[in-house]
């Protein structure tokens, strides 16, 4: 039996990705919140550790076919206030997995990106973008570019997989992030802010999708830099309509109308060919999301 270290296990794709994994793998789940221990499964066994101030490595096995790296610092919009942690969990975090997965024999090492790291454009970001350095990039997404750059330095190692994921939505996510946050303003009944006419476009990929393109990564080789995104595209006034209508609710808008709309979509050719195609549709996501999704 294949053995894989996760961490992040009790955010929203881990927490989903761990129900895939322990299938056919012993997972050894890796988390700062008591809230693993109540995630029971004979294949998994719970580690806590804070990447943030523990560097408690002899915790881990000494001996992984493959090493997820999902965690990332709840505190990624408190910039300047936490930039320090995230920054620690985020980017050193990152080296010390890295240099751990090359220590205990890891085939793959897995890195949980974000499309957010290309920018904004009218046109989908394929992986072969380059990569601008700039100060606008803001400090989470800059924590994020920098690990990507350390990861490159190991893919003679071992098979380092960056997926860049764009707006995972499901249940379980917290209701600060994007999706859930629309869901509320629309069953408030409070107006969906629009820059332009439609709003930003991006295309919001739902968690089983992003759970199964870290299953497939794991058998994948030599290393990659791939975009995981849902696989339609829609403006922010389409998310919203799509929203209302699950929720039998009208949704509102208010019009930017005099500001530029900063789209962010993910191209999935590279996805499709090397992972498989996302598969679950964004009006399927929302139900499935409403329905396991206390009101």
């Amino acid at each position: 039996m294949k053995k894989y270290v996760v961490t992040g296990a009790s955010g929203l794709i881990g927490s989903h990705l761990l129900k895939e994994l322990n299938k056919e793998a012993k997972i050894f789940a890796v988390g700062r919140s008591d809230v693993i221990e109540h995630m029971s499964s004979s294949n998994v066994q719970y580690i806590k550790l804070d990447l943030a101030r523990d560097a408690r490595f002899d915790l881990l096995p000494q001996r992984v076919d493959g090493v997820i790296h999902l965690a990332q610092s709840e505190h990624f919009r408190d910039f300047p206030e936490h930039s320090v942690e995230v920054f620690e969990v985020n980017t050193v975090g990152t080296l010390r997995l890295l240099d751990y997965a090359r220590k205990v024999g890891a085939r793959t090492f897995i890195y949980a990106s974000s499309g957010g790291v290309y920018g904004y454009s009218d046109d989908g970001f394929t992986e072969d973008t380059e990569i601008k350095q700039r100060g606008d990039l803001g400090f989470y997404l800059g924590t994020k570019l920098c690990s990507e750059i350390l990861s490159d330095c190991y893919t003679s190692l071992m098979n380092v997989i960056v997926l860049r994921f764009f707006f995972v939505y499901g249940p379980g996510q917290r209701r600060s992030m994007l999706i859930p946050r629309l869901v509320d303003w629309v069953r408030q009944g409070k107006p969906i802010v629009l820059q332009g006419s439609d709003g930003i476009k991006l295309n919001p990929t739902y968690v089983s999708d992003a759970a199964s393109a870290i299953c497939r990564s794991l058998e994948v080789k030599g290393s990659h830099k791939i975009n995981v995104a849902g696989p339609q595209v829609l403006s922010m006034r389409e998310i919203g309509e799509i929203i209302g209508q699950v929720l039998s609710e009208r949704p509102k808008f208010n019009l930017e109308s005099d500001v530029e709309p900063l789209h962010l979509i993910g191209d999935i050719t590279t996805m499709s060919r090397i992972l498989g195609p996302p598969v679950v549709g964004f009006e399927e996501g929302i139900k499935t999301y409403l329905d396991q999704t206390t009101r």
